[in-house]
């Protein structure tokens, strides 16, 4: 078995002595060249280290005056789950509801975008045929805790009542509902989570920092007949949030 690297044989002495209780939420860590001393290690070392738990939320860094141990911050629970998609209206919305929290948004949409090839092709679609691109900045009592852009063929909604997810009678609809209203019947959805670290725009976005961690989740609803009609890129902070999968059982008899 190989070797652990130094830095996260440290962040694992950092993160006990922490629930240990050695220091307390809002205590000064001692400073890189003290802790390198105690610890054996370089002064990068440490600082990688404190880096790693920046990220997970567990410190924070301010300039200028050095790291201290963060408060604890209750992270919201986001269920990925068939019966949330099928409550109709907006799923954000509703899971927020189920958390005592407010939930709203804030979204751009702009028409007749061309589709880039990742995007074309999780769609079913050429690279660059025209689509429906918003995008979505979730909100939580007021603070950021969600983004999302989302794809929709413009083909499939073109000349319809619903042609701007954010516009119209079923604005705010939620993808599902939207699409029923044309007679496109959503039958699933694939979604792929993927753990990464937070873009620079992405962290001024949700107030984390640049090096935070966050799940991306590629999410694609898929009509009756098998036909991708939207795409999502889905990216959730894992200092605020926690994202739990309900995976139904079919009961046989």
């Amino acid at each position: 078995m190989p070797e652990q690297p130094p830095y996260l044989a440290v962040a694992d002495r950092l993160r006990q002595s922490i629930a240990n209780g050695d220091w307390s939420p809002g205590d000064r860590l001692p400073s890189r060249a003290q802790l390198a001393g105690e610890y054996g290690v370089g002064d990068n070392v440490i600082r990688r280290a404190q880096e790693l738990l920046i990220a997970q939320g567990l410190l924070e860094g301010r300039a200028g005056s050095g790291t201290y141990v963060a408060e604890p911050r209750q992270r919201l629970r986001m269920v990925r789950s068939s019966s949330r998609e099928q409550r109709g209206g907006s799923p954000f919305r509703a899971d927020m509801a189920g958390l005592g929290k407010h939930g709203t948004w804030e979204h751009s949409t702009e028409a007749k975008v061309p589709a880039p090839r990742e995007i074309a092709s999780r769609l079913g679609i050429a690279e660059g045929d025209l689509c429906v691109r918003t995008v979505y900045e979730f909100l939580a009592d007021g603070k950021p805790v969600q983004l999302s852009t989302s794809w929709e063929p413009y083909s499939i909604t073109e000349g319809t009542i619903v042609v701007l997810p954010e516009g119209g009678p079923y604005a705010g609809r939620g993808v599902i509902e939207r699409m029923a209203a044309i007679g496109v019947v959503i039958t699933h959805a694939v979604e792929r989570p993927e753990p990464r670290q937070a873009t620079t725009a992405e962290a001024n976005l949700l107030g984390i920092p640049k090096s935070a961690l966050v799940t991306h989740i590629r999410r694609t609803y898929i009509s009756e007949d098998g036909r991708p009609v939207e795409t999502a890129d889905i990216v959730v902070p894992d200092a605020y949030c926690e994202i739990v999968y309900e995976v139904p059982i079919e009961r046989r008899t």
